[in-house]
């Protein structure tokens, strides 16, 4: 029996590279389970192993009792001192037994129990490694590629890499080496299975941190991600540090770090546009390489009408949709794209909404009342002439400015606020007429 127990463990540790307390503490169990089965008892043991000789030895601890309720756990004072003279009510006593059929039948027996366990505790670990690590990137090989599916190996894990999380187009062939995004991990019958997919928007969020020391640092931040799997991504960065550049941090020099990714994802082309706090300059990136001139909000219906100049209309709407599509869903607001040609009869609409853009062209300047960014000292500028400093609810703000008769109306949600003199500065009385809310 020791030779082929000892024999069995030996193997079993040796096959599965299994630290030998788990294998012990596995034959032990095991042994507990044979030895019940083979006595016909309910009684408790525990099992001794020589882990040198692989001797076995197997006692059943005993509370020491005046007088016995459960043959099973008590022992009397009498019976205790028997077995060690010293023993008094309260001790635990160890009896040792020694089962005349607990021979080659109870090993053989206990080798397969002891297998058991052991794929459970593969399993266990396969499961505690991965699931810790559910958001991260993997790098497996293709093992197997059906219609159905790709199976990826991990060593010891496998993982399942489904048709819908393919990049369209995408092929792969055995032996391959991918990397995965990996999605869930959940407990089987089988064993564990593991979810991972190529198309995850994070997919891409990991790839940066893994390519760019900024963003793994924190010093540049992934702020949103939008995908159309296989064919074009935007993402969207900010800098969480003083003189980082987050787009050229994710770019690299001559865009070897973007490269690189655009490489693993088969050719995919990224967009890194650098994302803001202020959704008209965030809706005017997103829709980048076209360069808008002005973003006009809806903030009921959550749409953005961007005006562009009209070279530039095929670049702002992309192939099939497509740029304005993965702007829609970089900044979740519905984009109307329109050039200035199409505004004429709603030019009042566009000065009374708009925030303008750096470098609005003058035939939209001349239009009645103008946007302009209220600066940090309540400062703001017209025509090359400062005003100021207005009420500080207003300050970084967007305000629109008209000039009438020689007076600068200022106006903040359609509410006049200030009026100056606009060839002396000096700020004039509000009116009884004026104060009013305006059309």
């Amino acid at each position: 029996m020791k030779s082929d127990l000892y024999t069995a463990i030996a193997q079993v540790a040796a096959e599965r590279g299994i630290p030998r307390e788990a294998v012990m503490e596995s034959v032990q169990q095991a042994l507990r389970t044979v030895y019940k089965k083979t006595t016909g008892s309910d009684e408790e043991v525990e099992i001794e192993i020589d882990v040198n000789t692989g001797k076995i030895r197997i006692f059943a601890p005993k509370r020491v009792v005046e007088k016995v309720n459960d043959p099973l756990s008590e022992i009397s004072i009498e019976e205790a001192r028997k077995i060690d003279p010293r023993a008094i009510v309260g001790d635990i006593v160890r009896i040792e037994r020694q089962p005349s059929n607990f021979g080659r039948i109870a090993a053989q027996t206990a080798k397969q129990v002891i297998l058991q366990r052991i794929r459970d505790f593969e399993r266990d670990t396969i499961y505690n490694e991965f699931i810790d690590r559910v958001g991260e990137v993997l790098t497996g090989t293709v093992q197997r590629v059906d219609p159905r599916a790709v199976i990826l190996s991990f060593g010891k894990a496998e993982a399942i890499l489904p048709a819908r999380e393919q990049i369209p187009g995408e092929r792969y062939r055995p032996g391959q080496r991918l990397k995965v995004y990996l999605v869930d991990v959940t407990k089987d019958a089988k064993g564990p299975q593991l979810l991972v997919s190529r198309t995850h928007p994070n997919l891409i969020k990991r790839l940066l941190e893994l390519e760019v020391p900024e963003v793994a640092s924190g010093a540049v931040e992934v702020m949103a991600i939008a995908r159309e799997p296989g064919q074009r991504s935007k993402v969207a960065v900010a800098a969480r540090q003083d003189k980082v550049d987050p787009v050229g941090a994710c770019v690299g020099v001559r865009g070897v770090r973007i490269q690189s990714i655009v490489t693993e994802l088969s050719g995919e082309k990224i967009d890194v546009i650098e994302w803001s706090s202020d959704i008209r300059t965030f809706i005017a990136n997103a829709l980048s390489p076209a360069k808008p001139i002005t973003v006009i909000l809806n903030e009921d219906e959550k749409v953005a009408r961007v005006v562009v100049p009209p070279e530039q209309m095929s670049q702002a709407i992309g192939k099939d949709g497509q740029n304005a599509r993965l702007a829609y869903k970089l900044t979740g607001w519905r984009i109307d794209i329109k050039d200035p040609e199409s505004l004429k009869g709603e030019e009042a609409l566009l000065v009374r909404s708009a925030t303008s853009l750096p470098e609005l062209p003058p035939d939209l300047m001349a239009l009645g009342r103008q946007p302009r960014l209220v600066r940090s000292d309540g400062t703001f500028s017209i025509r090359e002439r400062e005003f100021g400093p207005l009420p500080s609810d207003l300050v970084l703000k967007s305000v629109d400015v008209e000039i009438v008769n020689g007076v600068v109306n200022v106006y903040y949600d359609r509410e006049l606020r200030a009026r100056y003199d606009f060839e002396t500065g000096r700020e004039l009385p509000l009116t009884d007429d004026e104060t009013a809310n305006v059309r």
